[in-house]
């Protein structure tokens, strides 16, 4: 590669080169979640996108490798999250593999379409799959808001440098 004056040191793309630059992105952190046939599954999310305001349409991705994709591949709603800064463990459990993402001190209900609904988030929306977009190892998925409240209290978490922060003035 030709050396391009005022950059520093560009590197030629591959995982670790993406992994490094999005590390750098601060991103809100989103919890999904989806019924199953042998309960509820859910996954932290920091790919979450608005797409469009009419129709209401967002977008997550997920690994094809990860324990909820069996069901978010199925399923036809799924609970969307918006995480508070006083929310940290609940989103570290959600990244967990392995953890019991739904038993104590998870607090959550069976809402609208059956889907599952965190307490004491900032907001939330259950909405339809429309698609499912394959994207190398992971889809990314495409959804129609039906419902949700926007009325949570608190501050944003977020997702920077491997590390979920609180946002700084």
């Amino acid at each position: 590669m030709t050396a391009i004056p005022g950059l520093r040191s560009p590197q030629l793309a591959s995982p670790d080169l993406l992994r490094s630059v999005f590390r750098r992105h601060a991103a809100g952190v989103a919890v999904i979640t989806a019924r199953g046939a042998d309960g509820p599954v859910g996954f932290t999310a920091t790919s979450l996108s608005s797409v469009s305001a009419e129709p209401p349409l967002l977008s997550f991705g997920i690994g094809t490798g990860a324990s909820s994709w069996p069901v978010i591949s199925e399923a036809e709603h799924v609970g969307v999250h918006i995480l508070g800064e006083h929310q940290r463990e609940l989103a570290a459990t959600f990244a967990r593999s392995g953890a019991d993402r739904f038993g104590a001190p998870t607090g959550w209900r069976s809402g609208p379409e059956g889907v599952p609904v965190l307490d004491d988030v900032l907001a939330w929306l259950v909405c339809r799959v429309v698609a499912r977009v394959p994207a190398g190892e992971h889809r990314v998925v495409l959804a129609e808001v039906v419902v949700g409240d926007p009325s949570g209290a608190g501050r944003p978490l977020l997702y920077h440098q491997g590390r979920f922060n609180g946002l700084r003035d």
